[in-house]
């Protein structure tokens, strides 16, 4: 056990210093663009990462507002609605779950973030396109080669780990620097006192 957690924690800490951490700023400042502007982020993914998206989105709507007087972000877990998952599945095909669902909700200007490990799962590449048709901001936090979505999504936060486990806890650090720097870089901080980013929601 102990040889398997020295070896986890190096490719993990291998993963972290990847020159690709750089356009981890580039979703930071994205985001705390559309918050300015009122859009709206979408998630989605596929089992963990389905799970990384509903935990990333919670991190945005409340902790990233701890220190704005407006509160958190207007965001969207697409995995969250399990009645229309299903629905969707089962009328339009699986494939279809998260496109459907942009094609509805997205509004030009939105951002939709795609998490993958191997970055072709078909319904994830099928909403990158929707959301592109609709003229959504797009980002794919990826593993492996990146697959289809390191080509369709405008902004590719592509770690190239060839582990799921460790691709799925790089969606989540991804997520929570985020979270803190948007905290600690609110877009209207004139109400309430810096709480260094903090967040002990669990």
């Amino acid at each position: 056990m102990h040889d398997h957690i020295a070896v986890y924690t190096a490719k993990l800490a291998r993963a972290l210093i990847q020159p690709t951490m750089a356009q981890v700023s580039v979703l930071g400042e994205a985001l705390r663009d559309c918050w300015k502007r009122g859009g709206t982020i979408y998630l989605c993914g596929n089992g963990g990462s389905a799970a990384n998206a509903l935990h990333i989105a919670t991190d945005l709507l409340y902790c990233a507002g701890l220190n704005s007087g407006g509160g958190g972000l207007r965001v969207e877990a697409l995995s969250a609605n399990t009645a229309a998952l299903t629905c969707l599945g089962n009328d339009a095909g699986y494939d279809h779950i998260y496109s459907e669902q942009i094609k509805v909700k997205g509004r030009p200007g939105d951002i939709l973030i795609v998490l993958s490990g191997s970055g072709n799962s078909p319904n994830v590449v099928k909403a990158l396109e929707a959301a592109s048709a609709l003229d959504l901001t797009t980002f794919a936090i990826l593993g492996y080669s990146g697959g289809r979505c390191k080509i369709l999504a405008q902004h590719s936060i592509h770690f190239e780990v060839d582990d799921m486990q460790i691709a799925e806890d790089l969606q989540l650090v991804v997520g929570h620097i985020c979270m803190q720097w948007l905290s600690t870089n609110p877009i209207n901080d004139t109400h309430l006192p810096s709480l260094s980013g903090t967040c002990t929601t669990s």
